[in-house]
């Protein structure tokens, strides 16, 4: 029997690719980020508020779906899911970005949040009952609170795999290992927590114990999308970087798997409300069940879940680049429908879209993905050296 010998790979991005990326992410940035504040100094100053916090939720769900992507990969001590592993540390590195992105939500609090008016608690019981929790001082103590968890943790991640990336040292995973566990932990909490603070609150009468769930999956099935279009574009043209349609399939199963997860998290959520029939529960859904909202409850009924099951649910549609990216596209799509669906009815009680809401998340989203393709100017896009990395490459659940 021969030996297998590994492919020579060059695991940094080739310049031209990571030229043009940049180049482009700094177009949509500037343009985008000019039109939002032109519609803001035009007087547009809720819309503007509104249509910030769905940037804001949109790209800061990816961030954290990587974030968990990397501390899961230590805590089970995987090995398939190396050679993907920098896309995700990259992208969690962003979660800082995503703090200073915050500053026009906390400017905006009294226009987006009914509990931040003290005239509105003084009349309203149930305000008084929440007011320990929501109020100004506790929700900026535990925004910063969850900033600051998330970067250490995002940053330590990254460090590690960076400095391996010199020595190979195995004694990297080792440490990255140990603290998988507690940074589970503070994970599942401060992302509940953002959920509840950030969304929930939106509407403070309103209350669903499994709603940090919700955003949870929707953060993980848009990170798997994020991670499929990203390593389609490593691997287009001539690529070196080693990794194989086995890699690409991984991510399309994950994403397809959290797909059907979102979809029984939101059915559990509405199915329970519905069924206890509790007046300051349903007023949730019946906001969002009328005057036009209807048609986007249909709409992530049949596209977040209907739609992307049938069509990536066959092995060879996921191993297929096309329809992979087509359906990764289509979730991330998908995905701003969600939180769309969890935000704007709180701002117009009927169906009402506004160019802010694209402008918004095209300007947040070139600066993201600025600053994510300037970490690869310097560091290697796969973690080459880690010992694991060439069973990720040889993996293929064929």
């Amino acid at each position: 029997m021969s030996a297998h010998h590994a492919p020579q790979i060059n695991p940094m991005l080739p310049p031209e690719k990571l030229k043009k990326g940049l180049a482009l992410a700094a177009l949509l940035g500037l343009g985008g980020l000019a039109a939002t504040g032109a519609g803001y100094w035009m007087g547009e100053h809720e819309q503007f508020y509104g249509s910030w916090l769905l940037a804001f939720s949109f790209y800061t769900t990816i961030a954290l779906g990587a974030l968990f992507y990397v501390i899961l990969h230590h805590l089970t001590r995987a090995s398939w899911s190396t050679g993907l592993r920098r896309v995700a540390e990259n992208l969690a590195a962003n979660l800082p970005l995503m703090a200073l992105a915050f500053l026009p939500i906390a400017f905006g609090l009294h226009t987006l949040y009914h509990w931040s008016h003290a005239d509105a608690v003084a009349v309203d019981p149930f305000l008084k009952i929440k007011s320990p929790y929501l109020n100004e001082t506790a929700f900026y103590i535990r925004a910063g609170v969850f900033f600051v968890v998330w970067t250490l943790m995002a940053f330590f991640y990254r460090r590690q795999s960076v400095a391996q990336d010199k020595t190979g040292a195995e004694s990297h995973n080792f440490k990255m290992r140990k603290l998988a566990p507690i940074s589970m932990i503070l994970f599942a909490l401060t992302l509940t927590f953002a959920a509840f603070d950030w969304l929930m609150s939106l509407d403070p009468h309103w209350f669903s114990t499994i709603f940090g769930l919700y955003v949870f999956s929707g953060s993980v099935v848009s990170f798997f999308a994020v991670l499929s279009l990203v390593a389609l574009w490593f691997t287009s043209g001539k690529s070196e970087l080693g990794l194989t349609i086995g890699n690409l399939h991984d991510s399309g199963k994950l994403m397809f798997g959290f797909i059907v997860f979102w979809t029984y998290i939101a059915f559990s959520q509405y199915f329970l409300i519905w069924y206890a029939n509790i007046p300051e529960e349903t007023i949730w859904y019946q906001v969002r069940l009328s005057n036009g909202w209807q048609n986007v409850s249909m709409l992530l009924m049949v596209g977040h879940f209907i739609l992307p099951f049938f069509v990536l649910m066959s092995r060879h549609a996921k191993r297929n680049r096309l329809v992979l990216g087509l359906g990764a596209a289509w979730m991330l799509f998908m995905h701003v429908v969600d939180l769309y669906f969890v935000i704007m009815p709180t701002l117009h009680h009927h169906l009402h879209m506004h160019w802010l809401d694209l402008s918004s998340l095209v300007g947040l989203g070139g600066v993201f993905a600025l600053f994510f393709l300037l970490r690869f100017r310097k560091v290697a896009a796969v973690p080459h050296q880690d010992p694991q990395f060439q069973a990720s490459l040889e993996y293929d659940n064929a």
